[in-house]
């Protein structure tokens, strides 16, 4: 876990910025991050990083054309070093918060890094829950609560939480029962699709949250403010639902190892697989994306090291790969699909 001191060090940093540009990730822990951070301050810009698997070096452009004094990357696991050395050229100081493996930042020098994963007692909790511990602003528990949640992570505030939000957040230990039982898990939902939208909009939905108040108003379809978030929701949900019912049905003729793929203009791979190892908790959760000749896949278990596993299978074929013990995200080229699926019921067989 990150010490009192860390958080201190954080949080003078975040305080001394005058213009600090925040680059944050494509999921609901990223954009809490980002939000707590940036609701904390009440200034700086929020640029949400699309790039897969790291920060790469197309975002320098954004170093250009905002006149930041500091730059704090949020929930990204890899940053291509042309960035951090672009950063350092333009004398700003970057601060990278994460919960990844932490051997990716381990080649840079002269930037602040923070990861639970690096203390005397290693922990993965979501950069969500950091940024919440950094800024203890109360009003902004329900954003906290959102980041960790989307994260599968329920933290030790979870509690008191549930007897405030009764209506909307039933209290369980199994972060499932919560995203896939309750309206509150339905607001992640409402917040991931929005991240899918086109630029333009999440910029949109980020400054209404930066303003929000409350849980409800995202809830509330009557709530003009929020009708573009809840109208790109319910065009996607149709979607997802359609998508989900469809994984189900492969799940219950499957064994250990549910392989779903899907192809069209929706890559929600991560969200169907999450719902699938609801559904299918004792299953390996495998949700491939076809995107042209790229493929997008997700992965979930609770008895494998997917990282581990993953380095194994992927050992003779190109593509990136990252993520948690539990889950993880990978890109492979659509050649190597057949490979990739071979080599992934090979090593499963030997387990």
């Amino acid at each position: 876990m990150l010490s009192s001191s860390e958080l201190s060090k954080i949080r003078s940093m975040l305080e001394a910025s005058q213009n600090p540009l925040f680059f944050y990730d494509n999921d609901v822990d990223g954009l809490a991050s980002f939000l707590l951070l940036a609701r904390f301050l009440e200034r700086g810009k929020g640029v949400i990083i699309k790039s897969y698997p790291d920060l790469n070096a197309t975002y320098i452009r954004k170093l250009r054309e905002i006149k930041s004094d500091s730059i704090f990357i949020l929930d990204k696991p890899l940053v291509d070093p042309k960035f951090i050395e672009a950063a350092q050229q333009f004398a700003i100081p970057v601060t990278w918060i994460d919960h990844h493996s932490p051997e990716a930042a381990e080649v840079f020098k002269g930037i602040n890094y923070f990861n639970p994963l690096k203390s005397t007692k290693p922990t993965s909790e979501p950069v969500s829950y950091w940024c919440y511990q950094v800024t203890k602003r109360k009003q902004d528990e329900w954003i906290a609560m959102l980041g960790c949640l989307a994260d599968y992570y329920v933290p030790e505030f979870a509690k008191a939480f549930a007897e405030k939000y009764s209506d909307i957040f039933p209290y369980h230990s199994e972060p499932p029962k919560i995203l896939f039982e309750s309206q509150f898990g339905k607001l992640i939902r409402i917040l991931s699709f929005s991240l899918k939208d086109k630029t333009s909009n999440v910029i949109r939905m980020m400054k209404f949250m930066l303003k929000a108040e409350s849980p409800y108003i995202l809830l509330n379809k009557e709530n003009k403010d929020a009708e573009f978030i809840y109208s790109r929701f319910e065009r996607i949900d149709r979607k997802y639902v359609k998508l989900v019912e469809k994984a189900k049905k492969v799940g219950e003729k499957s064994g250990r190892i549910l392989f779903f793929s899907y192809g069209g203009d929706l890559s929600i791979s991560a969200e169907v697989s999450n719902e699938m190892q609801y559904y299918f908790p004792d299953k390996l959760i495998i949700v491939a994306y076809l995107a042209g000749s790229k493929v997008n896949i997700s992965l979930r278990d609770t008895k494998l090291d997917l990282r581990l596993f993953l380095k194994k299978v992927m050992k003779d074929m190109e593509g990136t790969y990252g993520g948690h013990k539990a889950a993880c995200g990978a890109t492979i080229s659509e050649s190597d699909l057949g490979m990739f699926k071979e080599s992934l019921f090979e090593g499963v067989k030997e387990k």
